[in-house]
């Protein structure tokens, strides 16, 4: 939802909940871990309130354990924190599930897989961020395929239900190679509200998915 036109959030939404896409992915920006700033709780609360699908949010924040009451009645289905911004990982990951989320972690592109050696048995899903946080719109970084395939491995050995996701620069030339390598969940922002038929393009992204 980071690249929807928010003068026509609602118009937007309805787009969403009215395609086939799965989920809505919110991204949480504070300008302080992540060099932009996007929005908050009352625009989360005000898309939950019209959503018919569930709502991903990925916190590209400081301290993400202060707000995850707060995302929750909010709405969030699904909370993610960045492995570089939870000093306490495990915690946060518990208090998620606690308050009766999904638990994410979040790793940027430049952190190695073999961080999540002992903590990725916590997670319900692991967001590889394909593209460095903070805008919409940027170029896909091919050697996050290589960071699927390991993280797939991982996975299978020790938690063989976390979702594999991938954000950033995915559109529908590496839609499925980022598929064959293991992902399970694909972000597409600027490639979807960019496009002059949003839905048509969710549908195409889709077709290849399947």
């Amino acid at each position: 939802m980071l690249s929807a036109d928010f003068l026509r959030l609602d118009e937007e939404v309805d787009m969403v909940n009215n395609s086939m896409a799965d989920w809505f992915h919110l991204d949480i920006m504070d300008g302080v871990f992540v060099p932009n700033l996007s929005f908050g709780l009352p625009v989360v609360k005000a898309i939950s309130s019209m959503a018919v699908k569930p709502l991903d949010v990925h916190l590209m924040i400081v301290q993400p354990e202060r707000y995850i009451t707060a995302f929750r009645d909010a709405g969030a289905d699904i909370l993610s924190v960045h492995y570089e911004a939870s000093t306490h990982l495990h915690r946060t990951l518990q208090a998620i599930r606690q308050a009766g989320m999904k638990a994410g972690i979040v790793l940027n592109p430049h952190s190695p897989v073999h961080l999540l050696n002992d903590i990725v048995g916590e997670a319900d899903m692991v967001l590889l961020m394909s593209v460095n946080p903070g805008f919409g719109g940027q170029q896909f970084i091919p050697h996050i395929l290589n960071k699927i395939k390991e993280l797939k491995e991982l996975a299978l050995r020790i938690n063989p239900a976390l979702l594999i996701e991938v954000d950033g620069g995915v559109n529908r030339d590496n839609a499925a190679q980022l598929c064959h390598a293991g992902a399970d969940v694909l972000v597409a922002g600027n490639a979807v509200f960019k496009s002059s038929e949003p839905a048509e393009e969710i549908r195409l992204l889709k077709t290849i998915l399947d």
